[in-house]
């Protein structure tokens, strides 16, 4: 709820500096989370392929052949969420399972591409939250990557669009023992294809016409209004 309060509070302060802002249908935005993520960790595996401790990265000095230099280089010089997304990536480019992740994402992909190019048709910008729950408290969610994924939900099309956006500040949610009252909220602007200086332009009006409040003890986030 406060996720929502704040982007429609940004939404009517857009249309008091002059703005109409109506609502559009982006039919297959919900799938766009899963296949961002196959088609990025799929390139991730790919790409991070190369740190094998002989011409990229760190190399393990210690190790008695060649097969244990490549486990051990990569073993120590490669996170624990980087190892996380190769394994997924591999899974889904391995013979048997191409068509039915990789592929397919491939497939969703041109859908979000279509519906966003064709609400962008008519309207000069997108307007949505920059993620489905305010920000996180630090740490907070370092132990569930799942959730953290979740957390993309809304900006991850963006990228499989190829779309430029701007995320701005429009409001705090007051959490209990959060700092200076309340956890930031953002709305997100997506602008048209290599039209970024029209993006930017719009952000840069809304940022300077519209002051966002710290929530005086309550739930709501607050906007100041337009000055």
């Amino acid at each position: 709820p406060e996720v929502e309060a704040g982007v429609r509070a940004a939404a009517k302060a857009m249309e008091e500096l002059g703005a109409v802002v109506e609502e559009v249908s982006l039919p297959n935005f919900g799938v766009g989370l899963p296949a961002y993520y196959v088609l990025a960790l799929s390139e991730a595996s790919s790409n991070l392929s190369r740190y094998d401790g002989v011409r990229y990265g760190a190399r393990d000095g210690q190790a008695a052949d060649l097969a244990s230099m490549y486990g051990r280089s990569r073993d120590a010089g490669l996170g624990a969420e980087v190892k996380r997304r190769i394994l997924m990536g591999t899974y889904a480019l391995s013979a048997g399972y191409y068509d039915a992740y990789y592929k397919r994402a491939q497939q969703v992909r041109t859908l979000v591409r279509q519906d966003m190019s064709n609400a962008l048709s008519s309207y000069d910008a997108l307007i949505t939250p920059a993620a489905p729950t305010p920000a996180y408290k630090l740490g907070e969610k370092s132990s569930d990557p799942l959730s953290m994924y979740k957390g993309d939900l809304m900006t991850v099309n963006v990228n499989l669009a190829g779309l430029p956006a701007v995320v701005l500040p429009c409001g705090h949610a007051a959490v209990q023992g959060a700092p200076r009252g309340g956890l930031p909220l953002g709305v997100q602007l997506v602008g048209r294809a290599f039209a970024e200086a029209e993006l930017l332009q719009l952000a840069h009006v809304y940022e300077q016409c519209v002051e966002v409040a710290l929530p005086a003890g309550g739930a709501e986030p607050a906007l100041a209004g337009a000055r």
